[in-house]
């Protein structure tokens, strides 16, 4: 008995199943998600680890990315009408089925190159710290011109009495020619 024009999945099987995809591969899945109604599609793109059950309905694919520095593994179905569609991106040459060590490898990596970092004491300061420092600054300049006005000050008041003498001195130097001429 052979069902002529019915649909059983609203997912192309025969596309999805001649894709192809095996470990080794890298993928992109366009996943669609539903949020408060609407629903729009989010990439999510890494390596095949493994493909189980070949290609029948229960079919799957896992999937590992590492997302800021954490490893994030998804499991797909391959029919499942949640995926809008799958890019094979990268093809590679592996001798493996499942990819599983692929986990421990990049822990490895990690541990290797965390051995080879040096600690450093760089922080980012919380606002009130921001403000604090802002207001400190603030001080600071308020009261380096305030010392740059005092020398200002000195300077002028030091110039002021330094003319006054020369002034004291050509009035009394003027007065000698006066009486000199007067004798």
């Amino acid at each position: 008995m052979h069902m002529k024009g019915v649909i059983v999945s609203p997912v192309n099987m025969e596309e999805r199943a001649n894709l192809g995809i095996r470990a080794g591969d890298t993928v992109r899945v366009w996943q669609k998600i539903e949020e408060k109604g609407k629903i729009r599609l989010q990439a999510f793109e890494g390596l095949v680890l493994a493909r189980k059950h070949g290609n029948e309905a229960g079919g799957t694919f896992t999937v590992r990315k590492v997302s800021s520095g954490v490893g994030v593994e998804k499991i797909f179905p391959l029919y499942s009408p949640m995926i809008d569609k799958i890019e094979i991106i990268k093809r590679a040459k592996v001798r493996r089925a499942k990819l599983y060590y692929i986990r421990d490898k990049v822990a490895r990596e990690m541990r290797r190159q965390l051995r080879k970092m040096k600690l450093v004491d760089i922080a980012t300061q919380s606002e009130g710290e921001q403000a604090e420092a802002k207001r400190r600054a603030e001080e600071e300049a308020a009261q380096k011109a305030e010392e740059g006005a005092k020398q200002t000050e000195k300077v002028q008041s030091v110039e002021n009495k330094e003319n006054a003498e020369e002034a004291t001195a050509e009035e009394v130097s003027t007065e000698d020619d006066s009486e000199e001429k007067k004798s």
